[in-house]
C-alpha cells in the first residue's frame, strides 16, 4: 500500500465523524434568531422600504392584530377543513392503490402506467376543469388537494412494498400465513418508512395547492387572504399569512415526525 493510499485509509474515521457529528439543538434557534436580528436592523436603518420588506417585529404586530379580530381564526378553520379532507381521502386511496400495485402483478401492469402517465401533470392547472365538473364550491378543492396528495402515497407505497425483502414473504407463506397476516406483518411494517415519506412529501403538496386553489376559487381561507392583502399592498399582513402558512406546515410535520415515531419504533 502506497502512502497516499494510507493517507485515504486513515483519514476515513476522521471524515466519518465529522458527518455523524451531532450539534445541540440551541444552535438552530441561534442562526435563526440572528436572521431575524438582521432582517429588523436592516429595516431600521431604512436600508429597505417597508412596503417591500416590513421589519419582523411589524409583521408580528399585524398578525397579533388579525388575530385579535378573528381574522385568522376564521381563515384558518376554513383551509383546515380543505386540507384535511384532502389530505385524509388522497392518503388513504394512494395507500391502497400502493398496496395493491405493489402486491398484484396484474394490477402493477395495469395502474403504474396511468400513475406515472398522470404524475407529471401540473394538479393547480386542472384546477379549472374541477371547477367545471364539481362547481366552485369546497368540493373541486378538496378534490385537487387529494389528487395533489394521491400521487407521493402511492408512489411511496409502491417502492415500500417493492423492497420488502421477499425472504420475509417466503418465511411467512412456509408457515401457512395467510394473505392478511402476510400484509399486516411483514409487507406493511416493512414499508411504513416509505409510507411516511410520502406523507410527508404530500402535507408540503397539499399546503401548496391549498393556497394556489383559495387565491383562485376562494372567499375566505388562509390563501384568500395572502392574494386579498397582496391587491391591497399592505405587505405586513400579506407577511403574517405566509408566516401563518409556515406554522402550518411546521406543526404539519412535526405531527407526521411523531406518528412515525409511533408506527415505525425499530427505525430510530
Amino acid at each position: 500500500m502506497t502512502e497516499q493510499q494510507k493517507t485515504v485509509v486513515y483519514n476515513v474515521p476522521s471524515r466519518m465523524s465529522s458527518w455523524q457529528k451531532t450539534y445541540p439543538r440551541y444552535i438552530s434557534v441561534v442562526s435563526i434568531g440572528c436572521l431575524l436580528l438582521l432582517w429588523e436592523l436592516i429595516c431600521r436603518a431604512g436600508l429597505v422600504s417597508t412596503l417591500f420588506l416590513p421589519a419582523p417585529t411589524q409583521i408580528l404586530t399585524a398578525l397579533f392584530i388579525m388575530i385579535a379580530d378573528g381574522e385568522v381564526g376564521l381563515s384558518l378553520v376554513a383551509s383546515l377543513y380543505r386540507i384535511f379532507l384532502g389530505f385524509v381521502c388522497g392518503s388513504l386511496l394512494g395507500l391502497a392503490v400502493g398496496l395493491v400495485t405493489g402486491t398484484s402483478a396484474l394490477a402493477d401492469r395495469v395502474g403504474s402506467p396511468l400513475v406515472n402517465a398522470l404524475y407529471p401533470i401540473p394538479k393547480i392547472a386542472l384546477l379549472p376543469l374541477f371547477i367545471l365538473w364539481l362547481g366552485i364550491g369546497e368540493l373541486s378543492k378538496v378534490t385537487m388537494i387529494a389528487m395533489g396528495v394521491f400521487f407521493p402515497v402511492a408512489m411511496n407505497t409502491y417502492s415500500g412494498v417493492k423492497n420488502v425483502d421477499t425472504l420475509l414473504i417466503k418465511v411467512a407463506v412456509s408457515f401457512n400465513a395467510t394473505w392478511g397476516k402476510i400484509m399486516g406483518s411483514v409487507v406493511l411494517p416493512n414499508a411504513l418508512p416509505m409510507i411516511f415519506a410520502g406523507l410527508r412529501l404530500a402535507a408540503g403538496t397539499s399546503l401548496l395547492l391549498l393556497v394556489a386553489a383559495e387565491m383562485i376559487a376562494a372567499q375566505v381561507g388562509i390563501g384568500a387572504l395572502i392574494l386579498h392583502y397582496g391587491d391591497l399592498m399592505i405587505t405586513d399582513r400579506l407577511m403574517a399569512g405566509v408566516i401563518v402558512l409556515s406554522l402550518l406546515g411546521l406543526i404539519f410535520n412535526l405531527l407526521l415526525q411523531y406518528l412515525e415515531r409511533k408506527a415505525v419504533p425499530w427505525k430510530q
